[in-house]
């Protein structure tokens, strides 16, 4: 849970890396939270066509996480030292979308890239939320 209140806690920042543990877990907690959003929007009737599995309350959920998420993804592509536009390769049919998955599985580069320290060498990262560098 900590990575995932990590990730949401670097809201909108796309700079960085973020290893494949903060990554992962912040999928796995999100699609958690969806599932919620989706049954109780259909437990209380709250949606939007008698067709659709979802509603209101998770409209909301996902809106208010898509940059979160982007921003962690931009992140994790950072980490294996490739640029957060590397995202749009998604979008070749099948192939694509195997090559991404396959970027987001890879460890990161050791050391520093241009993007930043690896984020393994930080043992302390998570402490360090919203405090200041010096």
């Amino acid at each position: 849970m900590k990575w995932y209140l990590k990730a949401l806690k670097q809201y909108a920042d796309f700079t960085g890396r973020a290893r494949r543990t903060e990554y992962w877990m912040y999928l796995l907690f999100n699609t958690i939270f969806v599932i919620i959003a989706t049954l109780l929007d259909n437990l209380l009737g709250l949606k939007f066509y008698q067709d659709m599995p979802y509603g209101f309350i998770y409209m909301v959920y996902a809106l208010a996480t898509f940059i979160p998420g982007l921003a962690v993804l931009v992140r994790r592509l950072h980490d294996v030292d490739k640029s957060g536009w590397w995202f749009f390769i998604s979008l070749i049919p099948i192939v694509g979308a195997i090559w991404l998955l396959i970027l987001l599985f890879t460890e990161g580069t050791p050391g520093t890239n241009q993007y930043g320290v690896n984020p393994k060498e930080n043992f302390n990262e998570i402490n360090e939320i919203g405090q200041k560098q010096m």
